[in-house]
């Protein structure tokens, strides 16, 4: 029931963002061709049928090892789960996308970067690899196991909608920049959650201008995590154009070679995938997080 309420949610903000994009003339499909959509629908699909599976195995593994464990905690206020599911849940999905941008998994994660676009739509591009295995949604399960029913549902909630708006074309926070008078809000604000500006500078095709920051700016619902790890860049800027360099002088990659890697071989000339031992032997497309400060 409470997965379920999860994923009719996240559909819902997903549909109402991007209706919102086009009603804002914001929602540009001239970069998005037939590849491009199937992934996304793609990852937004996965997400919807692992999590029920993982949360099916969690809770039944629980059940099954430690079932003096259900509920022990559910006597505890949502104040105290606060700090439970920002260190046990968000903190660690930072964790698992800094990762993601190292050579050992950033295959996994390659597809959430090459959209040439921004978008609601795009949010949950992964590889299914990166997806199934992201471990905060394991963490997630088991606090649930645990009694965090209710909260999870209200967290998540406010989750999606913080990382969802983060992805979107709408760019809700240049209303806060512009203003002066908010001007103390908007500095709280981009340091506490993630925003438009910090989020598309992530996304960036480039770090050339000095907006870009694809090799930071991790943070999904808290951007504090980078902030307090050092991995923060604040331009209130928009970089010009999203995706990954070598998709422009190769050729983009198919839907299905980055939602399945490593099932499929790339028929590109040069390609990260076609690499058996690539998160052994070879560095990604983009520099490794680790080599950024070198």
């Amino acid at each position: 029931m409470l997965v379920t309420l999860l994923n009719h949610s996240a559909l819902v903000i997903l549909v109402l963002l991007s209706v919102a994009e086009a009603a804002a003339g914001r929602l540009d499909l001239s970069k998005a061709d037939r590849d491009e959509t199937t992934l996304d629908l793609a990852s937004i699909a996965f997400p919807l049928a692992s999590r029920p599976a993982v949360f099916a195995l969690v809770l039944g593994g629980a059940a099954a090892l430690v079932p003096e464990w259900r509920d022990r905690f559910s006597h505890l206020s949502w104040v105290a789960w606060i700090p439970v599911y920002l260190i046990g849940e968000d903190m660690v999905q930072y964790w698992w996308h800094r990762l993601g941008h190292t050579k050992y998994t950033w295959l996994w994660h390659r597809a959430h970067h090459s959209a040439p676009y921004m978008g609601a739509r795009m949010t949950f591009r992964n590889g299914f690899l990166y997806s199934f295995l992201m471990p905060n949604i394991w963490t997630n399960a088991f606090f649930v196991s645990l009694g965090a029913g209710p909260f999870a549902v209200a967290y998540g909630l406010v989750k999606l909608l913080v990382v969802t708006a983060a992805h979107s074309e709408l760019r809700w926070d240049q209303y806060l920049y512009r203003s002066p008078r908010l001007s103390p809000i908007a500095w709280i604000v981009e340091r506490t959650i993630s925003t438009p500006a910090t989020h598309f500078a992530h996304h960036a095709l480039s770090e050339a201008d000095g907006v870009g920051h694809y090799r930071g700016n991790f943070g999904n619902l808290l951007f504090f995590w980078d902030v307090l790890f050092g991995t923060a860049l604040i331009t209130r800027r928009y970089p010009p154009a999203s995706g990954v360099e070598n998709d422009l002088e190769y050729g983009r990659e198919r839907w299905w070679v980055q939602l399945f890697v490593p099932m499929f071989q790339s028929r590109r000339r040069q390609s990260d995938y076609n690499s058996a031992s690539y998160w052994f032997s070879r560095t990604p497309s983009r520099a490794p997080v680790e080599q950024s400060r070198a």
